[in-house]
C-alpha cells in the first residue's frame, strides 16, 4: 500500500493525497495552525479510517449472517492527549444498525468480531487508546 501527500503551498497548511488506488483526499489545517480550514484535518481522516474500516466488518459479517440490513451508522467520540504527540487517548465507537427483523445477537457478534478481530484501523489505534464501543439495533 502506498499514499503521496503533497503540500499545495500558497503559504497555508493544506495538502492533497494521492492513494495508491488513485483516489485523492484534500486535508487542510486548522486556521490557528496556518491553515484555511478548506478540508478534514489529517486526525479526523484517521479517524473517519477507523470508522469506515469498523463498519465495512459489520456490514459484510451481518450479510453473510444473512440479516437484512439496511443501514450501518457509526458515530466516533475521540479524546487526545494534551502534549505531543496528540495522539487518540480514547475512542468510543456508537453503531446504528438498521434492517428488518435484526437479529441483536447477530449484530453485537459482528461489531465484536470486528472491534477484538477483523478491523486493522482500531486495532492500530488501540495501541494509544481505549477503545469501546455501543450498540443501538433499529428495526424496520
Amino acid at each position: 500500500m502506498e499514499c503521496r501527500v503533497s503540500w499545495l503551498g500558497n503559504g497555508g497548511m493544506a495538502f492533497s493525497a494521492e492513494t495508491g488506488s488513485g483516489h485523492l483526499v484534500n486535508m487542510d489545517g486548522a486556521p490557528e495552525a496556518g491553515g484555511r480550514n478548506l478540508a478534514p484535518r489529517p486526525m479526523e481522516l484517521l479517524l473517519a479510517g477507523a470508522g469506515g474500516c469498523s463498519a465495512f466488518d459489520v456490514v459484510l459479517i451481518l450479510q453473510r449472517a444473512r440479516q437484512a440490513i439496511s443501514a450501518c451508522d457509526v458515530t466516533l467520540q475521540a479524546e487526545r492527549a494534551t502534549e505531543d504527540p496528540k495522539v487518540f487517548t480514547k475512542i468510543n465507537l456508537h453503531f446504528t444498525v438498521k434492517g428488518k427483523d435484526l437479529d441483536q445477537a447477530k449484530v453485537d457478534r459482528a461489531v465484536k468480531l470486528s472491534h477484538e478481530k477483523y478491523c486493522s484501523a482500531t486495532t492500530m489505534l488501540a495501541k494509544t487508546a481505549e477503545l469501546t464501543y455501543s450498540i443501538e439495533v433499529i428495526s424496520e
